[in-house]
């Protein structure tokens, strides 16, 4: 495609609200506003520094077509339209971590290139899947699926990145809890900001992962988590703490690394 006819299509493009993408392959080579929004890019290169390819946006639930679901030797495109087209649906988090669904329309009328439609029905499927059966979390805890805190931690490293903050990790180990252990961690939770990611880890150990604007301010809800489990804990009930900011240039991969549990 020359340079007018991108721009033409590109104009066309922008004007609807639903996200669009044109691929060459698997590779994308137009994308609209809304797209651009979604995911807080200004162009198709920033989007490929931050994921390598467009399937490692779709979150990796049973209910949704994701990364697991491509078939061998087939493009995530080919493997999708095989499916009945009320199942073609896809799930990826915004820059807030806030799930959305969407259905995919495909059109490959034009040789060599698909032109992918998104459309967020968020509030018909998320309510119902995401948000009532809550998939990504845990039933035994009540806290956030380590797979899939892993599936999406290099998201969360952008999203520091775009907001010009650093991550910050705080280890909670909870020992004497087990009979209550939904009912604890749910102490914790409401303790901290709703976009707050508090992962069970391990057995008894937990990670909380924030944004913040210094390691201080990650100090300063360490503290608060402290006092909190003091005064609502029940007796028998004890808490260890660490905390880690992310220093410059380290990874998210780096930075839990470094974690002392």
């Amino acid at each position: 495609m020359n340079d007018t006819c991108i721009e033409l299509i590109k104009s066309v493009m922008d004007s609807q609200e639903d996200l669009i993408v044109i691929f060459k392959g698997e590779e994308l080579v137009v994308t609209n506003k809304a797209f651009n929004s979604f995911f807080n890019i200004s162009s198709i290169e920033q989007f490929r520094d931050n994921f390598d390819l467009f399937v490692e946006c779709l979150v990796p639930h049973p209910s949704y077509f994701n990364k697991e679901s491509i078939q061998k030797d087939k493009t995530w495109i080919e493997s999708i339209l095989e499916l009945d087209e009320m199942d073609r649906i896809v799930s990826m988090l915004d820059t807030k971590y806030n799930p959305h669904a969407f259905n995919v329309k495909i059109n490959d009328s034009v040789e060599g290139f698909s032109i992918v439609t998104l459309e967020d029905i968020t509030q018909t499927l998320i309510k119902r899947i995401m948000i009532e059966n809550k998939a990504n979390i845990e039933r035994k805890s009540g806290a956030y699926d380590k797979q899939y805190f892993l599936h999406v931690m290099k998201s969360y490293e952008d999203a520091a990145l775009f907001n010009e903050k650093i991550i910050g990790l705080i280890t909670v180990e909870i020992q004497g809890c087990e009979n209550e252990l939904p009912e604890c961690v749910q102490k914790f939770k409401d303790s901290v900001r709703q976009d707050d990611m508090f992962v069970h880890w391990d057995d008894g150990k937990f990670l909380l992962v924030h944004l913040v604007d210094s390691a201080l301010k990650s100090q300063e809800v360490l503290t608060k988590l402290k006092v909190m489990a003091q005064k609502e804990m029940g007796s028998g009930v004890t808490c260890q703490f660490y905390s880690l900011a992310q220093e410059k240039k380290e990874s998210i991969s780096q930075l839990i690394k470094r974690i002392e549990f």
